[in-house]
């Protein structure tokens, strides 16, 4: 899908812990079909703008609008019903149940029967059941997790279960995807992977990624346009180019400039 109408609107939203801003003034114009970074030093805010957006925490100010809805203050299973999925920097898996039940879980919010329908086993509920594990299925052969399906999530190698919390949050079904630091703990090789994965799944199921990230080379191959916060404040935004060069984000990162080469 190409790019089209804006699908995220986020103006002046702003967030105060105390009498301390973790953001102040953010605003957003993601258009349909793009997948911005967020990118900044540790505290500046990256993690809170997720948690705003999805209804983790509710705002001190702005506006959130997400496919000409004002979500602003929204409870989080509202958000995620109308197609906003995220993961986290802390893997939330079910690490004692298999992968193919994390997945079944996500899925759980397509469920379009009752308990009642459930127990009768009437067709309406065997139907449903096919179309969920078979979503289940082909997600197992996108990340290459079909021959751990029985396998307990706990007991999987760092890479693939980075790659599990990912395809449950794909499993809800989601129009955008806010990915938190979905390379953290992977060596080159599979941040590489995981580069390529992620475009693929964003052109198969017509998603909007926005996505926050420590690892320069990995945002700045996989971005369209990129988005720096210093101390909650938008200091700046452009192409990966633009951002790579600009005197405010080399400051950011304390001078360093191979930080963002």
């Amino acid at each position: 899908m190409g790019q089209g109408r804006v699908l995220l609107a986020i103006e002046g939203l702003s967030k105060a812990f105390g009498g301390l801003w973790a953001v102040r003034d953010y605003r957003l114009s993601l258009p349909e079909g793009a997948i911005y970074g967020l990118i900044g030093p540790n505290g500046a805010g990256k993690t809170t703008v997720f948690n705003l957006i999805t209804g983790f925490l509710k705002p001190n100010g702005g506006r959130i609008v997400f496919a000409g809805m004002d979500i602003t203050g929204w409870r989080p299973d509202r958000v995620s019903y109308i197609g906003i999925a995220r993961t986290f920097q802390l893997l939330q898996l079910y690490r004692t149940l298999t992968v193919e039940m994390n997945l079944l879980i996500a899925h759980h919010k397509h469920s379009r029967y009752g308990l009642f329908v459930a127990l009768t086993g009437w067709p309406s509920y065997l139907r449903c059941e096919r179309e969920v594990r078979t979503r289940v299925g082909e997600l197992l052969e996108i990340f290459g997790l079909a021959r751990y399906r029985a396998a307990r999530a706990g007991t999987l190698p760092y890479g693939l279960q980075r790659k599990l919390d990912i395809a449950c949050a794909l499993a809800t079904e989601p129009r955008l995807l806010l990915l938190d630091e979905p390379s953290c703990g992977m060596n080159p090789r599979e941040a590489e992977e995981l580069a390529h994965l992620i475009r693929t799944v964003k052109e198969r199921y017509d998603l909007t990624l926005i996505v926050v990230e420590h690892r320069m080379p990995f945002i700045m191959g996989l971005a369209e346009r990129i988005q720096v916060l210093d101390h909650g404040v938008l200091i700046a935004e452009g192409t990966p180019e633009e951002v790579r060069r600009d005197p405010k984000v080399i400051e950011a990162y304390l001078g360093v400039e191979d930080v963002v080469a």
